[in-house]
């Protein structure tokens, strides 16, 4: 009988993304209101109905594990659990994860105990919804040992990928790791029997990070000193063993820069998103917070998504996502805004206390106009402010009480932005 444990990798600093990441976890950021990103993949592990989940974590991972806690509990008569593993120092060895191989090579000794026939390696920071079962059946088909998940790219966007080149049986013969944009890889185009309806210039097939490993091969490919699926174990395995290709035709997006997790979040207020949370037959799962619905208050809200327990009184906000608990005060106006909320309410008496010390209360203020931004958790923004409404153009960088990264505003989590601040 197969036995799959899913192991998701929970990354490094999360460079890319800061400073989302300055005191969280990549994969623990708020997306789209009310989740966090680390739920899209462990979702598409329970809905595909592999519940025995590894996430491994390194750095900043406190809210992570927390979130982790709370959110996926399963009963006394499943065998699904969803367990954080951190790095750790042992007698066998004392620093930190090395690589995504390295990370999965110094837990080994946690997973033995399961008895897996396959590992499932996915990553902490990506936005799609696969059937992994599929993808599971399709590798047992196959024969093979090793299955690479795989999307079509175009050759701009195969410079920053892993990209395979495979005949017309979905066997990998070849795999270059982000070739480059100058580098000739024609011979690389995915074979027109493989492409069946798809269209345009997506010609090349990149690693989407996501693995089925029979647990032999993977007990074999690790015991040696490599640290990188992508740049070492893979290449080698290629050269004793079959690899199969499995080509993902829906969306996916790496949300591992600033600029694709803002785009993603507000692609998620159009009318027909490209990633559809809308779907009760494979829902994405959080943390449940039993928060009253919002109160929107003689507002005006075009392709916009608000989140649980907000109150919004007399705001313009369109093409902008709201997230919880978010107090918008009137006048307030949100255009293309990433707004992820606050962790809780002030009571009467905090505010008080916000006044005596002259900071704004949590929240939006009365008369603020805010355009390109993302908020994060627990922001303070004053009233009558204006944010990325002005043109002043500044490269990229921090400025004190805000940064800006892809020229997006990026006000911090428990950032405060005095009233009357023009940015």
């Amino acid at each position: 009988m197969n036995k799959v444990l899913s192991i998701v990798l929970g990354g490094g600093k999360g460079s890319r993304l800061f400073p989302l990441t300055k005191d969280r976890a990549k994969p623990a950021v708020p997306f789209g209101g009310r989740y966090r990103i680390v739920d899209i993949p462990i979702s598409n592990c329970i809905n595909s109905g592999f519940k025995q989940i590894y996430i491994l974590t390194q750095f900043n991972s406190a809210s992570l594990h927390l979130h982790i806690a709370r959110t996926y509990v399963f009963d006394t008569f499943s065998d699904g659990f969803a367990e954080v593993l951190a790095a750790e120092q042992t007698l066998t060895h004392s620093g930190w994860y090395e690589g995504t191989a390295d990370a999965v090579r110094k837990n080994l000794v946690h997973f033995r105990p399961q008895n897996p026939t396959h590992y499932l390696i996915v990553s902490g920071d990506q936005l799609y919804r696969m059937d992994l079962a599929d993808m599971f059946h399709k590798h047992l088909e196959s024969g093979r040992a090793l299955t690479i998940a795989c999307t079509t790219v175009t050759r701009e966007d195969a410079s920053d990928f892993g990209i395979m080149k495979v005949d017309e049986n979905s066997k990998i013969v070849e795999f270059q790791e982000k070739p480059g944009a100058t580098k000739d890889i024609s011979d690389y185009k995915v074979p027109k029997e493989l492409m069946k309806d798809r269209r345009g210039s997506k010609e090349y097939l990149a690693s989407m990070g996501i693995y089925i490993f029979n647990a032999s091969l993977m007990e074999e490919s690790l015991a040696n000193d490599e640290n990188d699926f992508g740049k070492e174990i893979i290449p080698n395995i290629l050269k004793k063993h079959d690899i199969n290709a499995y080509i993902f035709d829906g969306y996916w997006e790496d949300i591992g820069t600033i600029k694709s997790f803002y785009e993603a979040n507000l692609n998620l207020t159009s009318i027909s998103p490209e990633f559809n949370f809308y779907d009760e037959t494979s829902p994405i799962f959080t943390h449940r917070r039993n928060l009253p619905a919002s109160k929107i208050n003689y507002s005006t809200l075009n392709q916009a998504i608000t989140s649980d327990g907000c109150i919004i009184t007399n705001a313009s906000i369109s093409n902008s996502i709201v997230g919880i608990r978010t107090i918008i005060e009137a006048g307030a106006s949100f255009s293309g805004v990433v707004c992820m909320g606050s962790d809780y309410y002030e009571t009467e008496a905090q505010k008080l206390k916000n006044t005596e010390n002259h900071i704004p209360n949590i929240g939006i203020g009365s008369g603020s106009i805010i355009k390109g931004a993302i908020i994060d958790k627990n922001a303070r923004i004053g009233a009558d402010c204006r944010i990325g409404i002005d043109q002043r153009e500044r490269p990229d960088g921090e400025y004190g009480s805000y940064y800006i990264v892809d020229g997006i505003i990026i006000i911090p989590k428990n950032g405060i932005i005095e009233p009357g601040s023009i940015i």
